[in-house]
């Protein structure tokens, strides 16, 4: 008699559920080529040694430092396995070829040392998710972003290939159909290929002067561009009355593929999910529903042509990006099997879909939310989509009831003020000048880590984050009587174009350094350079005059000539991206000691039944040392994503203790930890070589306060 076993492994070979093919690349499934695992971004490793029984035993057998972390650098990688070669990323965009059984180094590719980088002088660093492998026929090649450029490497020497695009990469500001060169385009999530072709997004900026986030594929051979599909529809193009103002899509930013793609090889499907336009938090230029912003859309993979899409929030004024590409899986519904994909969100709900036709598998409701937005031009949508299932994988609202209980009454009472002076009635509650809570958070439900996906039972494995933060809007300034000290224009500018990032008062942000000491490392020369070439995640600022740029230089560097005239001029004709209101920065709601306003758990691990949609499990992920020495388990933020097996294990690091964990699949039980070098906010990968596991996680640290690290750490079994 043929054991269940048997066929459950002959299936998944059977399926690709591991890998798929990549080119003409003949992919084994003992492999982790992919990021995400497979191009379904299911992150399934089909491995049988590791067992709940023997998953203790698991060591570290090999540790690689790159040498090259900073304090301020991540390393977010979910490194890819080929053809007996680890290839991942270091915390400075360097590209690395590893021996994945010992971890020792093969070859480095280091794009800083490029002489168009050293005659650019400085190399604008973005974080960087993962690395795409495309089989040429010869030594197969890497293409990867780093800075604002897709470079070509060879995999087996590490030496850039010259006859892809430009002298071996592709300058990402190109191809968007109006002028971008001064403004921030980064590649974070890697492409996926198609066939001959490389599919790529962008991460762009947040603020009004954002690039258009448009989809292009590449010829993976040439670099040539091949199709380029408009996010934010042009005349004549489906979606294009979404927009009210009908020269929307010349000067609207955003509404980019940031966090990746799923494929679906055998229909030709390309599915993309989408970010909100830009500016983030106030739509009066850009009234309307706002296609194809906080889409999921589906599109030809072979011609970028749009096959269906589904909008999860109408008009987003709240930052709720799909922050993850979506699960491709088989479902069971009254006895039929249904080709699904499935997308979280931030908000907390997962939208399913037929993946043919775009119709819902679970009932979706629109409901009526807020309209009265106290910020003038501001035009909010009547309704919003609602799931009915799954039901939310997180809290949606903060109230009386749920003040964190671990601290001190008086710390109690100072949230309870804080509450009653916000707006917090509603989780599509607008935008306004006294405050407007925004939960499950900016990073809150799903985030890029993105869930796994057991496709032997249907189950999705979702880690999350509840941290409730506080969305300020105030009016823009403006000139006065045109009589201006440096400081008072400098000022008045970093409000407008700064203050979003780096806080009212420079004190910085839950996302962005403070700058009341900057003085200290900078210098009046090199700020103004740094405003000219952008630095990391900042974009540049060159769309600002030579007067703009020192005049925020001035107030931020607290200078001398501080009270020396304002010699710039305000400009006569008013531009639809010079907007009315800002944000005071990115805030999140905590105690006067620290920990989150609201009561834990603050993160979380969920399994979901999706062929019903009932939440099977949920258990806290992450310790908070104060709270876990009284042996109470809050969960903590976390930031990259699970993996699992068909053994019924799931790993995940993620967490700011620095822990990397393995669980029980069918009841979330902690099975084994053990402690990083640093916290791996990144996605492990699980892989076979000669018959022997490896679990390979980048430990980059950089997040939630934690030091940045440069190492990958792998574990085996003895």
């Amino acid at each position: 008699m043929i054991s269940i076993r048997f066929l459950v492994i002959l299936s998944l070979l059977v399926i690709g559920v591991f890998g798929g093919c990549q080119g003409n690349l003949n992919i084994s499934p003992k492999e982790w080529s992919i990021y995400g695992g497979s191009k379904k971004n299911n992150r399934f490793a089909p491995l049988y040694q590791i067992t709940k029984e023997n998953v203790k035993q698991l060591s570290k057998v090999w540790e690689f430092q790159s040498g090259d972390a900073d304090r301020n650098t991540q390393i977010q990688t979910n490194p890819i396995l080929v053809n007996g070669t680890l290839y991942s990323v270091s915390p400075k965009l360097k590209l690395i070829a590893l021996e994945p059984t010992s971890g020792k180094s093969k070859w480095i590719f280091d794009p800083f040392n490029l002489e168009h980088e050293k005659e650019r002088g400085y190399f604008s660093m973005n974080v960087c998710r993962g690395v795409t492998y495309f089989d040429d026929g010869n030594n197969g090649r890497i293409l990867y972003g780093a800075g604002s450029f897709l470079y070509a490497v060879d995999a087996q020497t590490g030496k850039l290939i010259d006859a892809f695009g430009q002298n071996g990469k592709i300058d990402l500001h190109e191809n968007l159909g109006r002028p971008a060169d001064d403004l921030y385009v980064a590649l974070t999530t890697p492409g996926i290929i198609y066939k001959n072709l490389i599919i790529i997004g962008t991460r762009v900026d947040e603020g009004s002067r954002a690039a258009p986030g448009y989809i292009r594929a590449y010829n993976a051979f040439t670099g040539s561009i091949e199709w380029v599909f408009h996010t934010i529809p042009q005349p004549g193009e489906e979606g294009y009355s979404s927009w009210e103002n009908p020269n929307a899509w010349q000067f609207i930013g955003g509404a980019n593929a940031w966090s990746g793609f799923s494929l679906d090889e055998e229909r030709g499907l390309l599915f993309a999910p989408l970010g909100s336009a830009s500016f983030d938090f106030y739509g009066g230029n850009r009234k309307g529903d706002n296609l194809y912003a906080n889409s999921l859309v589906a599109l030809d993979a072979a011609t970028g042509k749009r096959v269906w899409h589904y909008q999860t929030v109408h008009h987003d004024v709240w930052d709720r990006d799909l922050p993850t590409a979506p699960v491709l899986a088989e479902l069971n519904q009254n006895g039929k099997r249904i080709p699904a994909v499935i997308q979280p969100t931030k908000s907390g709900f997962i939208f399913v879909f037929h993946r043919e036709t775009g119709v819902p598998i679970f009932k979706i409701e629109e409901k009526e939310v807020p309209q009265n937005s106290p910020l003038f031009g501001e035009q909010l949508s009547k309704t919003q989509p609602i799931p009915v299932l799954p039901k939310p994988f997180v809290r949606q609202s903060f109230d009386s009831n749920h003040i964190n209980p671990l601290i001190p009454k008086k710390s109690q009472d100072s949230i309870q003020t804080i509450l009653d002076s916000i707006d917090s009635y509603h989780m599509f509650a607008p935008p306004s000048p006294q405050g407007t809570l925004i939960f499950p958070g900016y990073d809150g439900g799903a985030e890029w880590g993105g869930p796994a996906f057991n496709p032997n039972n249907n189950i999705l494995f979702l880690n999350a984050n509840e941290m409730p933060w506080i969305l300020t809007m105030v009016p823009k300034a403006h000139v006065s009587n045109g009589k201006e000290t440096l400081r008072l224009a400098g000022e008045r500018l970093y409000s407008s174009h700064c203050m979003v990032c780096h806080g009212k008062n420079k004190e910085g942000s839950d996302h962005s350094p403070s700058l009341l000491f900057i003085n200290k490392n900078l210098t009046k020369d090199s700020l103004l350079s740094l405003l000219d070439s952008g630095r990391r995640m900042m974009p540049a600022f060159n769309y600002l005059t030579l007067e703009e740029k020192e005049a925020i230089t001035s107030y931020i560097l607290s200078l001398e000539n501080e009270n020396e005239p304002f010699k710039g001029t305000e400009i006569s004709t008013p531009s639809p991206l010079d907007l009315p209101f800002v944000s005071t920065g990115y805030n999140k709601f905590k105690s006067p000691e620290g920990y989150p306003a609201i009561a834990p758990p603050w993160g979380t691990l969920n399994a979901i039944d999706m062929n019903t949609g009932e939440l099977k499990w949920k258990v806290p992920l992450g310790e908070i040392e104060a709270f876990s020495k009284k042996g109470i388990l809050t969960g903590s933020e976390n930031y990259g994503g699970p993996i699992v097996t068909p053994t019924g294990i799931l790993f995940i690091a993620a967490t700011p203790d620095g822990k990397i964990r393995a669980f029980d699949q069918e009841n979330g039980t902690l099975l084994w930890e053990d402690q990083l070098p640093f916290p791996g906010y990144a996605t492990p990968i699980l892989y076979e070589i000669k018959g022997k596991p490896y679990l390979v996680i980048a430990c980059g640290g950089g997040k939630l306060g934690s030091p940045s690290g440069d190492r990958y750490v792998a574990y085996s079994l003895p």
